[in-house]
């Protein structure tokens, strides 16, 4: 057996046991009425996700698992009529925030393959629902939207910020305020931490949120001509509007990129990173600021993948900075390549996630969170150690291998 068989196999007899079933609510875990996937092994991430779950569930529709990725996604939609919006996750701490907003996509992908009109309604409205939190509670002077949250011990959040990225502690209570929302702000965008908006991350419209929100737009408009609601055109014309504030606020021509928006500054964040490929992912890049995109991915891609952002010295080099390789990225990178056209470019990241993976499993025989894109080990930053994993590292993995064999 190669090792590629056995990673595959390794994949297949590990996502039973990442499934865990609780109804009630109990202690700090937050009970869901079907069983739900689990990213990590032992007691590293024995919640369910936001995010990841979407990744999570590519890798299961993969596996033929469509009826647990349903699973999924019937969670995330109780938990929005519970909450009226989609948790962090399924811990009483992770109600203080959401995640970026990857359901519609889940549900298009399930619709996708059943075609259930019946369920597709209900999600809609659940959507309907959790759009208006993102509009609500997350909108910014400029138009556009952030990451960001609500719990008001701002000493103990800005400690841990300040801990997490080895920073010196504040001395004031309007700094100590500032950090605990740059906590929430990292936290929620789900890459916590990363250099590409600085400390003051809750100042910047996020790249890659109002493209999420830009394809929740674009997908809601499909669903509403699925069920002849007539309510395409108004979700179009919010994605038109968004296209527009998105090229005006975070399009540099001169640097031939998309990038996070300081709206408090009224200017455009200066360091390059991989959330340039989410206007790819989602369609709304024009085939031209496609063409500079993928020229400017050469700054971010190392030997065994594509790395979150430039390499520079003023970085905090923390885990979602150079030289770090994580397994979603590289997934949306490869599915917004081949939307555009940009076949072998897509093939190439994909065989170097397969590569990579493929390297540590040799060794340790085992999945994990993210990989060290310079030298192709597991990746360990100063904030903790990688842990093994199945969730998006798995899901990556057969969709990078389902990629190769398919070009």
């Amino acid at each position: 057996m190669t090792v590629h068989e056995e990673i595959k196999k390794y994949i297949e007899d590990n996502w039973q046991g990442t499934l865990r079933y609780k109804t009630e609510d109990e202690g700090t875990l937050l009970g869901m009425p079907y069983p739900y996937s689990v990213s990590g092994f032992g007691d590293v991430f024995q919640e369910i996700y936001y995010w990841g779950t979407y990744f999570t569930n590519v890798g299961l529709i993969l596996s033929g698992r469509v009826s647990q990725a349903k699973n999924n996604v019937d969670n995330m939609i109780y938990f929005v009529n519970r909450h009226g919006f989609v948790p962090n996750s399924n811990r009483t701490w992770g109600l203080v925030r959401s995640q970026p907003p990857f359901l519609s996509l889940m549900v298009r992908d399930i619709y996708d393959v059943t075609g259930d009109k019946e369920w597709l309604s209900e999600c809609y409205n659940a959507i309907k629902t959790e759009y208006k939190f993102w509009q609500n509670e997350r909108n910014t002077p400029c138009g556009l939207n952030r990451y960001f949250g609500h719990y008001e011990d701002y000493a103990f959040l800005s400690e841990r910020f300040c801990t997490r990225l080895k920073i010196e502690k504040p001395t004031s209570d309007d700094m100590r305020r500032e950090y605990a929302d740059a906590f929430h702000s990292g936290c929620e965008s789900g890459w916590d931490f990363s250099s590409r908006c600085g400390l003051m991350q809750h100042h910047y419209a996020w790249l890659c949120l109002n493209s999420i929100l830009f394809g929740v737009e674009e997908n809601m408009a499909y669903f509403s001509e699925e069920l002849s609601l007539g309510e395409a055109d108004v979700w179009h014309k919010r994605a038109d509007t968004r296209k527009e504030l998105m090229n005006k606020f975070m399009w540099n021509e001169e640097q031939g990129a998309f990038y996070d928006y300081n709206f408090t500054e009224n200017k455009k964040s200066d360091i390059l990173s991989l959330a340039m490929i989410y206007p790819l992912f989602f369609g709304l890049a024009t085939e031209e600021q496609a063409e500079s995109t993928v020229k400017n991915l050469a700054k971010l891609e190392l030997k065994y993948g594509l790395t979150c952002t430039e390499n520079r010295d003023d970085l905090l080099f923390v885990q979602w900075d150079y030289p770090h390789v994580w397994p979603p990225l590289q997934m949306i990178a490869v599915k917004a390549l081949l939307r555009y056209g940009y076949t072998e470019d897509a093939k190439r990241v994909a065989n170097k996630y397969l590569e990579v993976v493929g390297l540590n499993f040799e060794k340790q025989g085992r999945l994990f969170e993210k990989y060290n894109g310079t030298d192709g080990e597991v990746s360990v930053t100063k904030e903790y150690k990688t842990p093994p994993m199945m969730g998006w590292s798995a899901a990556a993995y057969l969709f990078s291998d389902e990629t190769v064999r398919s070009l």
